[in-house]
């Protein structure tokens, strides 16, 4: 059986100490958690990561499952008000904001790809 988050974890663990995420680094952790190590799964992780910006990632996604259920009533209906821009400017923003998340959401993907 293969693991694929205790990979993930080890970058986190990198990231939270401030550690680079290398190969070796990685490999460290993992053999130091008694993780079976894949060289090839090792060296695809930290090519994935190497264009991400762990801490953005992790505030966009928890942005989104914060964000992502709308709030109910007392009648369990939901409440669709919150989710609509106040005004014509603000849903002009968001909708420029757009445009970067592309490159982000495009580094999630091709990481979900290499572990799904």
């Amino acid at each position: 059986m293969t693991q694929t988050m205790e990979y993930i974890y080890a970058a986190l663990i990198l990231n939270e100490t401030g550690a680079e995420i290398t190969e070796d680094n990685v490999t460290e952790i993992l053999e130091a958690a008694g993780v079976g190590v894949d060289d090839a799964r090792v060296k695809a992780l930290v090519a994935a990561l190497e264009d991400v910006d762990i801490e953005d990632a992790i505030e966009e996604t928890a942005a989104v499952a914060a964000g992502g259920t709308a709030a109910t009533t007392e009648t369990g209906e939901a409440d669709e008000s919150e989710d609509e821009p106040e005004d014509e400017d603000e849903e002009a923003a968001e909708e420029a904001g757009d445009d970067d998340d592309d490159d982000d959401d495009a580094s999630a993907e091709g990481l979900g790809e290499l572990f799904g």
